[in-house]
């Protein structure tokens, strides 16, 4: 017994005899050149030994190895074992160009012998073996994980962890992410949530370590809320009704009511997704867990101080934001703007649209007419940067002065007429013929024609001028009483025929209506059939009413000598209207 323990307890490995060996480090494969240096009962504990260090050495187990030779293309390892295994340099970090001889490894056995009686060993095996023994522990413990995106996949990403690992879309973040490129090559930390050695699948998730966070966060975020307060939050998502801030680990709503003291058609023009802002908490429903946000209430309001800034009558210069039916809106500065009414952009009042003198973007100069900075509104004029045509009207265009005009339209009392831009004046159908009964003025008129006129009123308080046209010549119904008289013979032409009887001219523009009875001595039921228009008659006026500018002819009277008084009783009143005419 005391023998067989010296051999397994040999401390001197350098004295090669029997009692000498140490079996720890002992090449059992030269035990066949002892024969002559041990007796039989050593050899056999030697042999008993030798098979009992065999069974240690299981295939597909990881063991610790030595490198004693380094080659061109492989590294030479050994195990303890009767031979040496060779593994290709491609299997360890850096091709092997950090490997020293005598540097012990860990390698994978996977036969004790092969058909050279070489053992074989691998490096890969080892390491992989090694990684997913390391990512159990990962999984079990429920520990975090570095990794990197490598690529997109069906369903989601690929992840490199040491292993390759499958991220699933739905773990990737809290929200979708429409583009998945802009993560390839990025580092995060992640969780593995399934693990299949077998199979060897491994699925991580992200989005859990991120549901952790936010609920971190969101109970920090609930203590510190207060209304009225200012916080710092990111711009997380943009709808067309405002911007969701992140104040971490919840979310708040900035409406776009509440995003600027001025105008904001679309929140993306103050934002993007990603942006840092300052905010103030307006309201905090602790039931609901719902914030509002403002952003234009951490500044001042502008519209505190707009009428100091802007006072009535003051010139302001500002840029059309907005153009609509009834005006332009104009930025004096950000967050006040002011209103120029249609009626207030030009003198001409027959404007049809603002978009004839202003267009978004354009710097205007205007005039402040009113303040309401409690309603926040202003009202501006740009007309009154010029002078208004009609405060010198009386002057230009006296009483009974003749003007020059275009007409620029037509209407059933008369037409009006544009002297000048924000100039326009009415001549009134009654005014348009001393003589003539005109139905319309598009009898005697059309729109764009150039006519003469002379003023008949003025009246600059309401900016009214009336025109008359008839008035360029004399009333001819004014000389009438001088050149003729009742009894006078007359020529005249036909004018018109009614069913009452015929319209006689006798001087320009003076017409006498020959009664259906004074047509003939016989009588007559159809005018039509006694006198055509155009025909030229002899008459006598039997009445002559100058006030009312009526006169009264009888062709029977010129025809059969009658004297006024012999045909007076047969007269009837002139009637107002034809009934019915024949040009």
């Amino acid at each position: 017994m005391a023998e067989s323990k010296d051999i397994q307890t040999v401390s001197n490995p350098s004295i090669k005899t029997p009692l000498n060996l140490d079996l720890e480090d002992f090449d059992f494969a030269e035990l066949d050149n002892l024969d002559d240096e041990i007796d039989e009962e050593t050899r056999k504990k030697m042999e008993l030994m030798y098979e009992t260090s065999m069974k240690n050495f299981r295939e597909g187990e990881i063991v610790r190895g030595s490198v004693v030779e380094i080659t061109i293309d492989s590294v030479i390892v050994d195990i303890g074992f009767k031979s040496e295994g060779a593994i290709e340099l491609a299997e360890f970090p850096n091709k092997g160009r950090d490997l020293q001889v005598g540097e012990e490894v860990d390698v994978y056995l996977e036969k004790t012998e092969d058909n050279d009686g070489q053992v074989v060993l691998s490096k890969d095996k080892a390491n992989k073996i090694r990684v997913w023994e390391e990512m159990a522990l990962y999984y079990d413990d429920e520990k975090v994980i570095q990794g990197t995106i490598l690529s997109k996949i069906k369903g989601g990403l690929t992840v490199d962890i040491g292993l390759k690992a499958f991220l699933p879309g739905s773990q990737i973040d809290l929200r979708p992410i429409k583009n998945l490129d802009k993560l390839l090559g990025q580092k995060f930390d992640f969780r593995i949530i399934k693990m299949n050695r077998k199979r060897g699948n491994i699925v991580v998730s992200r989005r859990i370590l991120l549901e952790e966070e936010r609920k971190i966060n969101k109970e920090n975020t609930l203590l510190q809320l207060e209304e009225g307060k200012i916080v710092e939050g990111i711009v997380k998502n943009i709808t067309d009704y405002g911007a969701f801030i992140d104040l971490g680990g919840m979310d708040g709503l900035l409406h776009i009511t509440d995003m600027s003291w001025g105008r904001v058609n679309h929140p993306s023009e103050l934002f993007s997704v990603g942006d840092i802002i300052q905010v103030m908490i307006l309201k905090y429903d602790k039931e609901n867990e719902r914030v509002s946000l403002g952003l234009k209430q951490v500044s001042k309001d502008p519209w505190t101080v707009v009428e100091a800034k802007y006072p009535v009558t003051s010139r302001v210069n500002g840029k059309v934001v907005s153009v609509t039916d009834y005006g332009a809106f104009v930025e004096l500065e950000e967050g006040v703007e002011g209103l120029v009414h249609i009626s207030e952009m030009s003198w001409n009042k027959h404007l049809r649209h603002p978009s004839k003198i202003v267009a978004v973007g354009d710097e205007v100069e205007a005039v402040v007419l009113n303040i309401d900075w409690q309603k926040k509104r202003i009202s501006l004029g740009m007309k009154q940067i010029e002078l208004n045509p009609w405060e010198n009207i009386e002057e230009k265009y006296p009483i009974g002065s003749v003007v020059e005009g275009k007409v620029r339209n037509l209407t059933e009392f008369g037409a009006f007429v544009e002297l000048e831009e924000g100039i326009d004046c009415l001549i009134h159908i009654s005014d348009m013929s001393w003589t003539q009964k005109i139905r319309h003025p598009s009898d005697i008129l059309k729109k764009r024609d150039n006519v003469q006129a002379i003023v008949l009123h003025v009246d600059t308080k309401n900016e009214r001028l009336s025109l008359g046209l008839k008035q360029l010549e004399p009333d001819p119904w004014e000389s009438i009483g001088d050149k003729y008289q009742v009894g006078t013979d007359v020529d005249s032409q036909i004018v018109k025929i009614t069913n009452f009887g015929a319209f006689a001219e006798i001087a320009k523009g003076i017409e006498g209506l020959i009664h259906v009875s004074q047509l003939s001595s016989r009588r007559v039921t159809d005018p039509k059939k006694v006198v055509k228009v155009g025909q030229d008659v002899k008459a006598k006026i039997i009445k002559l009413d100058i006030p009312n500018r009526k006169i009264g002819l009888s062709m029977k009277a010129y025809s059969e000598g009658l004297d006024v008084e012999d045909v007076e009783a047969e007269i009837q009143d002139f009637p107002d209207e034809p009934v019915e005419s024949e040009e």
